[in-house]
């Protein structure tokens, strides 16, 4: 027995009124908490702000202009990306390493499994507190294993020249644990038949791992560059916590430097700190949009 078309047209109107009304808390929250603070951002970036953080009228281009003439600007981006280019690269390649090394059949392989995912449980905030605490020139654990090879006190946090390294070692670790366990799960889903063919034709050691494991995990390589990307261009908290900025604004990224034009120091430059966060989003597009049209090509997948 066929149904009416009148009664299949109904069927799907109500279908659709209930897909919608699955939908609406999720969009209510979306809405609440990105798209509206989106577009004010938007406003804010060409509007004037007064003392109190008050828009105080259209101005254009202004905000924009004097981003990019001011010279520390400049400076902070090229802080950004060196944060950037010196946390991802590093932890997804130890990832890679240490989930390479687990694969192999050892005693105690859950074991180490687990200590080295170990860092994905741990808050930035509460990891950034650990390493404040290793990085003490005085009493920290690094200048005490120092001492003892005659080597002198080392200012991690507050010598220019290697408070960026410091934050960004204390990123690489914090970004490990999960760069493991998606690499781990993409190393545990490898078809164990075309390993076996490959071993059977003589591939073995780093001839196996580069010409058949390499290319099987490309999407889970992708997948963390890209997000190891944009969460680095967004990190924030350990900036904060260790370094505050500095020394000499050697710290201080583009998420940062929005922190301070419009908390900081009862700054309530609104306005100018907007222009820098749409600079931000548009860097954040551009990369990940060069990322899927020139690293995808070289994803293989199954």
């Amino acid at each position: 027995m066929t149904v009416p078309a009148t009664g299949a047209g109904a069927a799907r109107r109500r279908g659709a009124w209930g897909a919608l009304a699955y939908l609406v808390p999720a969009l209510v929250v979306f809405g609440v908490f990105i798209f509206w603070p989106l577009v004010k951002s938007v406003l804010l970036s060409v509007q004037g702000t007064d003392i109190l953080g008050n828009p105080s009228g259209f101005v254009g281009l202004v905000n924009y202009s004097k981003l990019f003439s001011d010279p520390d600007f400049l400076t902070v981006l090229w802080v950004t990306f060196a944060f950037t280019i010196l946390t991802v690269v590093p932890s997804i390649a130890i990832a890679l390493f240490i989930a390479l090394l687990l694969q192999t059949r050892i005693r105690g392989v859950r074991f180490f499994r687990t200590a080295f995912a170990l860092p994905f449980a741990f808050s930035v905030a509460t990891a950034s507190v650990i390493f404040g605490v290793l990085f003490n020139p005085a009493s920290g654990v690094l200048n005490g294993l120092l001492s003892h090879l005659g080597v002198d006190k080392v200012q991690w946090l507050t010598n220019p020249d290697l408070a960026l390294w410091s934050v960004s070692g204390a990123t690489v670790w914090m970004q490990i644990g999960y760069n493991l366990l998606v690499l781990s799960a993409g190393l545990g889903a490898l078809p164990e038949d075309v390993l076996e063919a490959a071993r059977l034709d003589g591939a073995s050691g780093l001839r196996l791992q580069r010409s058949i494991i390499m290319p099987l995990i490309t999407p889970q390589l992708f997948f963390l560059v890209v997000v190891g990307t944009i969460h680095s261009l967004q990190s924030f908290g350990q900036i904060r916590i260790l370094t505050v900025g500095g020394p000499e604004n050697r710290t201080t990224t583009l998420v940062y430097s929005i922190y301070e034009q419009a908390f900081a120091n009862n700054n309530s430059n609104y306005g100018y700190a907007s222009a820098q966060a749409m600079v931000l989003l548009l860097i954040v597009l551009i990369i990940t949009a060069v990322q899927f049209g020139v690293l995808e090509r070289r994803v293989f997948y199954r």
